[in-house]
């Protein structure tokens, strides 16, 4: 799992809209069926039905919808059940709260196919909603504030939507998915803000998508990076395209080490390869828009990075590699970002550039990023679609208004707050007919993503 050794929607709704048919019967029945599928399914309704959501879930079996009845519940839910949706009547009055000392608000371990849907999860010390070694998730509508580690997080899984949620107040990052790939999902319009990073994906990638979404007022806002601390290095094919963010220098959040060295940056990729940052509005930064910087394990690197021939080698073939000798590693191991595209976006307000390229020894030129089209007014190195296009032969001098990322890596930052006293969020937009929807479980996600579709989203009037 991550450590902090590391030093460095729209689409939902209309899914949802036709997707979705009223159960059989009246509202208070127990049964139901959906009419697309004919599946029958069971109703659990809690506290009607069981006084606790555990005692409902423990209750349910697959393809059941445990629909929950607003108020606060201190319980830390496990599920073992698979193919469940767990569903609460209204996303901001359905509160699970850790009060602090709970471990994770909804955690599925190795259970396949639940969705999340409706409510709120607050004041864990881990994680709001987590869902580890499944294939198929699903959270939709959902809020995490407050919480200690991530606020919704997948991990070492893969065929995952979330959609329509929002995240605040979480030390490492609000969005996480890692140590995946191909991971198959789906990031679309959340929101995130207040974290220490918006979004963070270590090891992942492969049909990933991050759409629509705003990531703003966190130490730093999309990060994708690479690591030996996880399995299935590195972070490869992520697509970023048509989100706004922006102002992500916040430096009154809860922070891990790697926000408070990537505090101020817009999008940073840390050692990735092979992404796609198309069609983003970004803006308001101190240091980046865009920067592609490397990753520096220092003497506790398990491995180096392979070999790029290996690029598209699964998840499932890698971990089963064993590790080598320990004596062999360097003491210093660089994960160099390589083969990124960064075309169509709109940057401004940058304080060091919009875009740039930090190395630490390797030759920039050699690492294959390009950059085009993008509205801009500052890069580092200077002239940089120059140096890098993303056709033809690029030309000019690397030197030129380089990034010096040694001092930047040296420079303090301001200190970690406490997660525990973050804002509270204003109420989220609930889910479309949340009682009276069948169950969904996630067995047909993620939907497609029409990239064609999206453009640079329009700049809010308040900003």
């Amino acid at each position: 799992m991550r450590t902090n050794r590391w030093y460095l929607g729209i689409a939902a709704v209309l899914l949802l809209a036709l997707g979705t048919v009223a159960c059989g019967g009246d509202d208070g029945d127990d049964a139901g069926g959906s009419e697309e599928s004919g599946a029958e399914y069971a109703t659990i309704r809690v506290p009607e039905d069981h006084e606790t959501i555990q005692e409902a879930v423990d209750a349910a079996s697959p393809g059941d919808l445990v629909l929950i009845s607003p108020g606060v519940y201190h319980e830390a839910v496990e599920v073992t059940v698979e193919n469940l949706t767990i569903r609460g009547t209204d996303r901001n009055e359905v509160i699970l709260d850790g009060e602090f000392e709970l471990e994770n608000g909804i955690r599925a371990l190795k259970v396949d196919g639940v969705a999340v849907e409706n409510l709120t999860t607050r004041n864990y010390t881990h994680n709001g909603v987590f869902w580890n070694g499944v294939d198929g998730y699903r959270g939709s509508y959902l809020t995490a504030y407050r919480n200690g580690d991530y606020g919704i997080y997948a991990f070492d899984s893969v065929n995952g939507q979330i959609d329509n949620s929002y995240a605040s107040g979480s030390p490492d990052a609000g969005f996480y998915i890692g140590q995946c790939y191909p991971c198959n999902a789906v990031i679309d319009n959340v929101v995130s803000e207040y974290n220490g990073l918006g979004y963070s994906g270590t090891n992942s990638g492969g049909e990933l998508y991050i759409v629509n979404s705003t990531f703003r007022y966190n130490r730093a806002g999309i990060v994708p990076n690479s690591g030996s601390y996880e399995l299935c290095y590195p972070e490869r094919e992520t697509t970023i395209v048509g989100n706004l963010v922006h102002s992500n220098n916040q430096a009154d959040t809860p922070a891990i080490d790697v926000a408070l060295l990537a505090m101020g940056n817009g999008i940073l990729v840390a050692g990735g390869v092979n992404n796609e940052i198309e069609r983003n509005r970004i803006w308001d930064h101190e240091r980046t828009g865009i920067g592609l910087v490397p990753f520096p394990e220092e003497e506790d690197a398990s491995d180096v990075p392979p070999p790029p021939e290996d690029d598209r080698r699964p998840c499932s073939e890698a971990r089963e590699d064993e590790l080598p000798d320990p004596e062999t590693i360097p003491s210093l191991v660089l994960w160099d970002p390589r083969g990124n595209v960064v075309r169509d976006n709109v940057i401004e307000g940058s304080g060091l550039a919009d875009l740039a390229v930090g190395t630490l020894g390797e030759d920039p030129a050699a690492l294959a990023n390009c950059f085009a089209g993008n509205t801009l007014t500052s890069t580092a190195p200077t002239d940089l679609e120059q140096l890098a296009p993303c056709d033809g032969e690029g030309s000019g001098d690397w030197s030129a208004g380089a990034l010096d990322l040694v001092s930047l890596i040296a420079s303090e930052r301001p200190p970690a707050g406490d997660y525990k006293t973050q804002p509270v969020p204003e109420d989220q937009p609930n889910m479309p007919d949340a009682t009276t929807a069948p169950p969904r479980p996630a067995t047909d996600v993620p939907p497609r993503v029409d990239l064609d579709a999206i453009t640079v989203p329009e700049k809010p009037e308040d900003a």
